[in-house]
């Protein structure tokens, strides 16, 4: 039964985040040390990524140097990485819109409690404890309307998967075994349980049933 359209009623979220998954992009600082970053604005095409990044950190001021980046994906029980990174800064001295909320940290894995694992193609490098991983090089970065964030595009040149989310004798991601972490209007959730599937799957046991 469809919902009565008079029900619906108008409201103001603070945030328009309804539900993307986590991510963790890893680059290279000026002085060859590692940055990470946690961010959530996301959509893929293809190979490429579309990410959201924030223009005053130092994460943008990285990939326009050097492109190479890493894009990792945690599942739930890495939410506390997130939080531990979402008020700190690889940029020395923390910009001033910056300044009331974050805290420069030059460790940002050790922050975090994340490990760094060497990438094969890109220098940046990988989050070990993230199942699912993507080397990338950024190939454009459009600054936002606003000033305040880029568009960056990056083309995946390598994934990586832990055995775990894999379907044996295959080199495809598992769906029902893959749990990516999923930010909804500032919470952090699980992914709920599979309710159905496109024709064009290639993991699918058979063509999706609807009436």
């Amino acid at each position: 039964m469809a919902p009565d359209p008079a029900s619906h009623v108008i409201v103001h979220p603070n945030v328009l985040y309804v539900g993307t998954p986590a991510f963790l992009v890893g680059s290279v600082n000026p002085n060859g040390t590692p940055n990470l970053a946690a961010a959530s604005s996301s959509w893929a095409l293809g190979s490429m990524l579309c990410l959201g990044i924030e223009a005053d950190g130092q994460t943008a001021l990285n990939i326009a140097a050097r492109p190479g980046i890493t894009v990792n994906y945690p599942s739930a029980p890495l939410w506390p990485a997130l939080v531990r990174l979402s008020r700190l800064t690889g940029r020395d001295p923390v910009p001033d819109a910056k300044a009331d909320r974050y805290t420069y940290e030059p460790d940002k894995f050790g922050a975090a409690r994340l490990t760094p694992q060497d990438s094969e193609l890109v220098d940046a490098p990988r989050v070990a404890e993230c199942l699912l991983q993507f080397e990338a090089i950024v190939r454009r970065m459009t600054p936002g309307l606003s000033g305040e964030y880029f568009m960056v595009e990056a083309e995946v040149v390598r994934a990586h998967a832990d055995p775990s989310i894999v379907r044996p004798g295959t080199d495809e991601i598992e769906p029902g075994a893959w749990h990516p972490l999923v930010y909804a209007f500032r919470h952090f959730f699980d992914r709920g349980v599979e309710v159905g599937w496109l024709p064009s799957s290639r993991m699918a046991p058979h063509p999706p049933v609807i009436d």
